[in-house]
This record gives structure tokens, C-alpha cells and sequence, in this order.
């Protein structure tokens, strides 16, 4: 396949930036995405000019490093991780457009590499649990309902990868706290911080200056782990019931 990328290269923070046109050859369908950008930077190394930057850990779509706007949407056409979306998903001749998160809260570093430190704060400020040192307690000595235990799961498995935010259109980072909030006020050891644990985490995200939710739902249809729209609601609910007191 041969394509043309179009990718916003910005040297820092405070630098200009402005999207860069580049030329690929013989990328196969089989390559990630992100395989496909190290293909990129192979050619610009071997030219001298500086590789585009972007995030990547784990590479398997669970760590919730890689990150971009391919094409106007959060990681791409597909839904799931940049790293797991294929280049089968394109075809010969296509032009590419890849962009950074575009969030007031997520500060753009360097090219496709942006500070989501903000999601650190937001669960430093609540999404933990009281646990007594020691021993590991009895299995099963806390009783967990199902139901409970299958929605914590479900919650549970958000990545913090932010395309929620980015896929927002006013930057509204709620499905990410409500699933934070969701997973951990639904099991009895969360109990002990309920109440706070909302409200606090609530503060720290309107603290980082991300935008209001207005149910527009690009959020969860984004989410490569399908954190359902409805945990917003149910944060909502939380909120209110420990506002009542």
C-alpha cells in the first residue's frame, strides 16, 4: 500500500504547529497502525529529520498509551485501540490525517504526544479504596452480588486512554470519572468513601478544566472498552445522593 499522512508536528508546548504532508510505501494490511508510523520514522531517521513522536507501552490495547484523531475520529475508524486497528482498514492510495487529542486538558507535548496527567489527578483525588494492611483476608469473606461484581467488571476495564475526551465535542472527560466512580461505589469496599469519593473526584475534574457533558454520547461510542453511556447517569446519582447528605 502506498499512502500519504498528513500529521501535526509540533516541536513543544509553547511551539507552533501545523500539519505535515509525507509520503509511504509497501506498508502491508498486516501492520498496525502504529507499525506503520515506525515505518515513518525508519525513513525520516535514515534522512536526518526528526521521527514524529507519539505514545505507545503495551502495544495489545490495554495499557491506554497510544492515542490520536486518525481521520477525524478518536483512534481511527474502528473501534478499538490505535495500536490494534490495522492498515487492512485502509486502502492503497488514501490520505491520512493524524492529529493529537485536541482537549484544553490535554496539552499537547511534542507532535502526537499529549499530557493526560490531568487523568492521574482526577483519580488521585478518589479512586482508591480503604484497605487494612496485613494478611490477604479469606476468599470470599466479603459477599459481592453478582450484579455488582459484573458492573465493576464492565467499569473496570476503562483504559484511560482519553478518546472519550477527545471524541467529545466539549471535551468532557464524565464517562472516564463515571467509570472510575462507578466501578468502585458499587462494591462494598468502596463503601467507606462513597459519598467523598464522588464528590471529590467530580471537583478534580471540573478543577482540570474539562467541558460539561450535554448526553451528545461520541464519548461511548469511542471507547474502545464500551464503557456504557448510562454510568453517567449513574455518577449523576451519586453525586446527588451524597450532596443530600
Amino acid at each position: 500500500m502506498n499512502l500519504t499522512l498528513r500529521i501535526w508536528r509540533q516541536a513543544g508546548p509553547d511551539a507552533p504547529g501545523s500539519m505535515t504532508t509525507y509520503k509511504v510505501s509497501g506498508i502491508s494490511p498486516d501492520m498496525s497502525f502504529l507499525e506503520m508510523l515506525d515505518t515513518l520514522n525508519e525513513e525520516l531517521i535514515t534522512r536526518g529529520d526528526t521521527p514524529v513522536a507519539f505514545d505507545h507501552d503495551c502495544r495489545e490495547g490495554i495499557c491506554g498509551a497510544c492515542g490520536m484523531v486518525i481521520n477525524g475520529q478518536a483512534h481511527g475508524p474502528e473501534r478499538t485501540t490505535t495500536c490494534q486497528l490495522h492498515m487492512r482498514h485502509f486502502k492503497d492510495g488514501d490520505t491520512i490525517d493524524i492529529e493529537p487529542w485536541r482537549a484544553s486538558a490535554f496539552p499537547v507535548v511534542k507532535d502526537l504526544v499529549v499530557d493526560r496527567s490531568a487523568f492521574d489527578r482526577i483519580i488521585g483525588s478518589g479512586g482508591y479504596i480503604t484497605a487494612p494492611t496485613g494478611s490477604a483476608p479469606d476468599a470470599h469473606a466479603t459477599p459481592v452480588p453478582k450484579e455488582a461484581a459484573d458492573t465493576a467488571f464492565e467499569h473496570a476495564e476503562c483504559i484511560g486512554c482519553g478518546a472519550c475526551v477527545a471524541a467529545c465535542p466539549n471535551g468532557s472527560a464524565m464517562l472516564f470519572t463515571s467509570a472510575k466512580v462507578v466501578h468502585l461505589n458499587v462494591l462494598p469496599q468502596g463503601a467507606p468513601e462513597r459519598k467523598s469519593r464522588v464528590r471529590n473526584m467530580v471537583a478534580a475534574m471540573d478543577a482540570e478544566g474539562f467541558g460539561g457533558c450535554t448526553n451528545t454520547g461520541e464519548c461511548a461510542t469511542a471507547c474502545p472498552k464500551g464503557i456504557p453511556l448510562p454510568s453517567i447517569a449513574a455518577m449523576n446519582r451519586e453525586f446527588l445522593r451524597s450532596s443530600l447528605g
